[in-house]
């Protein structure tokens, strides 16, 4: 049930609120919170994401909580303490590495309670360690906390598991616009294809590469197959970009590079089965999965990280391992003659937004309380 506790003010400090996942689950938090009758504050640098926590009833601050030079360090942290003292909030919770150094500084004479969250797997040093010294620690996954516990001196009874919650309620398979699906599959001329799609922007890490050597792989046995690459290029990635439609192209793959798309729910919804391939770093939490699996579609995804904690092997879903394209075209060949189950339900037990707003205030109350 939602907490119907004294109301808080919570102060969420990232870089920026363009687009990527800490930015959406920003977003979505304050949202949540304010439906729960709290006040939510978000401050960064700005962006597109910026005027919808305004539209959702929020406070957006802009300030620059995103530079790394060291040289514009301490009037920033000046400025921050001024709004931090203005706003007097009851939690902190900064998202990022350079925001939590900044808060780090701003809150000495405040002492406000704050609480960080370990994101991803960034590299192991000093600067990187101020993620892990919130007064409460959240991460997204087991494969985090194995990863914080292993490379810093953190008290393992400050650590809270918090994983990204999804908006069942838009990734909903009874919501979707058929017309809009309608038309992409005959823009794509996927009509009556068997529509095999990896979701994500294109960077190395993802591994696209190994998505598309599989696909060719899979399509000399089932000419019905056809690979869908929705995401948009990274930046400096159009070289990485060009070399994957060349990949495709000299392996006589059938795959559709269509670009980033604003309706992913609809792109999981004519999908029969979602590829997550994450290559040489893995996933924090693995949004992708548990989007799809909310439509009710299958995944396969490599065996590391947050999809770790997701994905059921064999029954709403496989593995392979990653980078490992052979494996990758078995187990798709296997996914097309399994009947998968427990794909929403398990979704909407373990990894709803709902579910990740009330964890997230009980960290809050922890330490207000």
């Amino acid at each position: 049930m939602p907490t119907t506790m004294v109301p808080l003010h919570i102060i969420q400090l990232l870089p920026e609120l363009n687009q990527g996942g800490v930015e959406r689950g920003t977003v979505e938090l304050s949202r949540e919170l304010i439906k729960r009758g709290h006040q939510s504050t978000v401050i960064s640098a700005g962006g597109t994401q910026a005027t919808q926590i305004e539209k959702d009833g929020g406070r957006h601050i802009t300030l620059d909580v995103c530079s790394k030079n060291p040289l514009t360090l301490l009037p920033r942290v000046a400025k921050l303490a001024t709004e931090l003292f203005k706003l007097d909030a009851d939690i902190l919770h900064p998202r990022s590495r350079v925001p939590a150094w900044l808060c780090h500084f701003a809150n000495r004479k405040l002492k406000t309670p704050c609480v960080t969250t370990v994101h991803g797997f960034n590299s192991v040093n000093k600067y990187s360690e101020i993620m892990t010294k919130g007064e409460r620690v959240i991460y997204g996954s087991a494969a985090i906390k194995k990863y914080v516990l292993k490379n810093y001196p953190v008290n393992e009874q400050n650590l809270r598991y918090v994983p990204r919650g999804i908006d069942t309620e838009h990734f909903n398979p009874t919501t979707v616009d058929q017309p809009f699906i309608d038309r992409f599959k005959h823009q794509h001329k996927l009509t009556g294809k068997t529509i095999i799609t990896i979701v994500g922007r294109i960077t190395e890490w993802k591994g696209h590469d190994t998505y598309i050597r599989a696909l060719a792989e899979v399509q000399k046995t089932n000419p019905e197959v056809v690979g869908v690459v929705a995401g948009g290029i990274w930046h400096g990635k159009n070289d990485f970009f060009q070399g994957l439609e060349k990949l495709a192209a000299d392996l006589g793959a059938d795959i559709r590079f269509v670009g980033s798309q604003t309706q992913v729910r609809e792109i999981y919804a004519q999908s029969d089965l979602v590829v997550s391939a994450a290559s040489t770093k893995a996933e924090t939490f693995g949004r992708t999965a548990a989007e799809a699996l909310a439509m009710n579609t299958p995944v396969i995804a490599s065996s590391h990280g947050g999809s770790l904690d997701i994905i059921i092997d064999g029954e709403n879903g496989l593995f392979f391992e990653p980078g490992n394209d052979i494996e990758l075209a078995a187990k798709i060949n296997q996914a097309l003659h399994i009947k998968f189950s427990n794909l929403r339900k398990h979704i909407e037990n373990n990894f709803s937004l709902n579910r990740m707003t009330e964890d997230e205030l009980a960290v809050y109350r922890e330490l207000t309380s």
